[in-house]
């Protein structure tokens, strides 16, 4: 995707896209956890599902922490993941897309 970097940052793997956080891979001593912003409607509908939560420091901007075992596939998460990047790309100004590659 166009524009991102992997950084470590919080104790966990950070990917950003012109320098604005779209997913956080993190792992505890129990399990591993997906952290990406999600639209309101997916916010409403991942957080009644076992094993997604309101994202500790970001919920009220609609993240969602999703743990190993919770009834997502692969491409599901995938597919949120590209959401994320989308989502928190179109929050960056034209001038910033244009210079990261990511044409409107």
């Amino acid at each position: 995707m166009a524009g991102t970097s992997l950084v470590d940052q919080w104790e966990s793997h950070v990917a950003k896209v012109g320098g604005k956080v779209f997913v956080l891979l993190s792992a505890d001593k129990d399990e591993a956890h997906v952290t990406f912003k999600c639209t309101e409607e997916s916010f409403e509908l991942l957080t009644t599902l076992d094993g997604v939560d309101q994202a500790p420091y970001f919920a009220k901007r609609k993240w969602v922490s999703v743990a190993e075992g919770a009834p997502l596939s692969a491409s599901e998460l995938e597919a949120y993941v590209k959401r994320s990047y989308a989502l928190v790309a179109a929050g960056l100004t034209r001038k910033a897309r244009q210079e990261i590659g990511i044409t409107d």
